[in-house]
């Protein structure tokens, strides 16, 4: 099979920008939507465990939850368009949520011991995020590091069920 190669580095053919967008499709985006879907349901899990229901206001920061405000303006002004999701933590974007994790790593670490491995290998995938994120070709040591956490979601689940939390969708 032909290896796939950014499409900017050559002369123009639109067949090049769709087989890059194929290939960035197949390799990379469902992977990070994944992760990130995965770590907002890992941190609505837990901190409902250890907060209660209405944890979100409490590790809620000012910033965001007027960055939060701004955009669920921009849905509520164009209904046409699909919502994000009901609760606001999918307004968030993974620097939002690794932030979470950081601030929150003392009500995180007794579920999941190496909560400071996973922020790591979050702010490892943050770059190659954007780039997937904003329709740019994410090189192979990127590709890598989103393969690498896709692949530790279900041992960071099984954590939660260890532990006897609920998996809870937010």
């Amino acid at each position: 099979m032909a290896t796939t190669r950014d499409f900017r580095r050559y002369k123009f053919a639109s067949d090049r920008i769709d087989r890059c967008g194929r290939y960035i499709a197949d390799e990379s985006y469902w992977r990070l939507y994944a992760v990130e879907n995965t770590i907002r349901i890992v941190i609505n899990s837990v901190l409902t465990a250890q907060l209660g229901q209405n944890w979100w206001p409490v590790v809620l920061n000012p910033n965001l939850a007027r960055n939060i405000q701004r955009f669920r303006g921009q849905y509520a002004n164009r209904p046409r368009h699909a919502s994000p999701g009901r609760h606001d933590i999918y307004l968030v974007f993974l620097s939002d949520l690794n932030q979470i994790l950081r601030i929150q790593s003392n009500q995180l670490r007794p579920v999941i011991p190496d909560v400071d491995r996973w922020i790591a290998r979050l702010e490892g995938i943050r770059l190659p995020r954007n780039l997937v994120g904003h329709m740019n070709f994410p090189n192979y040591y990127d590709r890598e590091r989103i393969s690498d956490a896709y692949e530790r979601l279900p041992a960071l689940l099984s954590k939660l069920r260890d532990r006897g939390i609920p998996i809870l969708i937010p």
